[in-house]
């Protein structure tokens, strides 16, 4: 299995105590300001950065989050430790964030397991303070972009069977009637990249007591089973932007599927792009025709 990256709340509490951490809170600034973990930095970009994935596209959100990652203060000492409300209500926003923070090369990245959410089910302090974190130089390692794939790529992608392209979606948007959480007509297009197969991303979930929780690696392996994936299947994910896939990558991961990509620009910029192909309908009507 991958390194363990979910803390609970009382592992992230304990943690606090004994090492150098930034506290990373990915909610809007209103639910921020209502309460948020003790020493934690509002970065709602993180959620709600649009990205493409040309080379222009794929500098500009290296300088733009490698700038506020700096700007809360990781250096590459500190862990990084980020957080949504809950995990099935904040459409994957942490996961995006320790995904991003992984595509950069930071070295120590972690997600607090079930957010805001399980931190005040387990009786823990919360404040409405506003940090002033010290600005440090962030370690953009170069080369990260070994978890990321672009448009390119996903379309070569289309006629190699040994990889598996995998969108987690929701269903609306994966039969097409919809084309984002957005709205039914924010993109131009509706659909799914032709060949994908689908897992919901609420799939790698279960409820529990303290709220939805990623399911045990068994659990999330016979999900993927469905869909024909294995441990040594080649992934390659999408959603609408990258957080629900974010989620999904997190929970792959740490089940021990570890040959897998992420296409960031994901149905925003594929459906923008007339040139691309597309599938809509009902899968198996979409195969027949």
């Amino acid at each position: 299995m991958s390194e363990r990256i979910l803390l609970s709340p009382a592992e992230l509490a304990a943690g606090m105590t004994t090492e150098p951490m930034v506290i990373i809170d990915t909610r809007d600034p209103d639910a921020y300001a209502a309460g948020h973990l003790p020493g934690a930095v509002n970065m709602r970009d993180i959620f709600t950065y649009l990205a493409t994935s040309t080379p222009e596209g794929r500098e500009e959100l290296e300088k733009r989050f490698a700038d506020e990652f700096g700007a809360a203060g990781l250096s590459g000492k500190e862990t990084a430790v980020l957080y949504e409300e809950s995990m099935n209500s904040g459409f994957g926003q942490s996961c995006r964030g320790y995904f991003l923070l992984t595509y950069l090369g930071y070295p120590k990245v972690k997600v607090l397991h079930g957010g805001y959410a399980a931190w005040v089910d387990a009786g823990m302090p919360v404040s409405m303070e506003s940090p002033k974190p010290t600005p440090a130089p962030f370690p953009l390692k170069a080369g990260a972009e070994a978890v990321m794939v672009d448009k390119q790529q996903m379309l070569a992608a289309l006629d190699n069977p040994s990889i598996v392209i995998l969108d987690v979606r929701d269903v609306d948007e994966w039969v097409g009637t919809s084309s984002s959480p957005y709205g039914k007509d924010y993109c131009p297009r509706k659909g799914r990249i032709p060949g994908a197969r689908w897992i919901e991303w609420y799939r790698m979930m279960k409820p529990t007591p303290q709220g939805q929780m990623f399911k045990e690696p068994e659990e999330i392996l016979a999900e993927c089973a469905t869909a024909g994936i294995t441990p040594e299947s080649t992934v390659y994910l999408y959603c609408f932007k990258g957080a629900r896939a974010s989620n999904t990558y997190l929970a792959l991961q740490q089940a021990g599927i570890t040959d897998v990509k992420m296409y960031f620009g994901s149905w925003n910029e594929w459906s923008r792009d007339f040139s691309l192909p597309i599938e809509s309908g009902m899968p198996e009507l979409a195969a027949a025709a």
